[in-house]
C-alpha cells in the first residue's frame, strides 16, 4: 500500500497579514491538487498533517491559521493527523495511519522543518520515500535547495522528483 502525506498545508502560511506568511501559494496548491488527484486515482491513502500548538498563537487550536487551506482537494475519507511538534510522528496516530503502508509520497510546507522531519523519521522507519520537490516550499530557495541536497546526500535511497515526473 502507498500513501500521500501532505505536511501542514495550513492557512497561516497563506495569510498576507500573518507573521508566518510564506508568500503566494496558488501555484503550490495547484500542483499539490494535481498530485492529490493522481494519488487518489491510484488508490493511495491520503493523509494531511495539521500543526496545532498547545499555547495561544497563530497555530493554536481555535485560530484561523490552523485550518487546512480550503482550495486543497481534500475529501471525507482522507485522514488528518494533528501534531504538536515539528515531527509528524511525535505522540499522535501517524504511525497507526501508516500501518501496512510501504511507500510514502511527501509534499508540504516548511521543507526545512516539518517536511524534513517527516522524511527523516519515515526513513528511520524503513519507508520507501518519494519527495515531490515542487509540491514543497520554505522561506527561501537557498534553504529549500540545501535541504533537498542534504537529504539526498545523507539518504541516497530517497527519490526526489518534480510533479511532472510523478507516475
Amino acid at each position: 500500500m502507498k500513501a500521500l502525506v501532505l505536511v501542514d498545508f495550513q492557512k497561516e502560511w497563506a495569510d498576507k497579514n500573518a507573521d508566518d506568511y510564506i508568500g503566494g501559494l496558488s501555484k503550490l496548491v495547484e500542483k499539490t491538487n494535481k498530485l492529490i488527484d493522481a494519488c487518489r486515482s491510484k488508490n493511495y491513502k491520503i493523509i494531511f498533517t495539521q500543526h496545532v500548538e498547545l499555547e495561544d498563537g497563530p497555530f493554536s487550536k481555535n485560530s484561523q491559521g490552523v485550518q487546512l487551506i480550503s482550495e486543497l482537494h481534500k475529501e471525507k475519507p482522507d485522514k488528518i493527523v494533528v501534531k504538536h511538534k515539528v515531527s509528524p510522528f511525535y505522540k499522535n496516530n501517524l504511525e497507526k495511519q501508516l500501518k501496512n503502508v510501504k511507500e510514502i509520497v511527501v509534499a508540504g510546507i516548511l521543507t526545512n522543518m516539518c517536511v524534513r522531519s517527516l522524511i527523516q523519521d519515515a526513513y528511520d522507519r524503513d519507508f520507501k520515500i518519494t519527495v515531490v520537490k515542487d509540491c514543497c516550499i520554505t522561506y527561501s530557495k537557498e534553504v529549500q535547495d540545501f535541504t533537498f541536497k542534504d537529504l539526498k546526500e545523507t539518504r541516497p535511497e530517497i527519490k526526489f522528483i518534480n510533479l511532472k515526473e510523478f507516475d
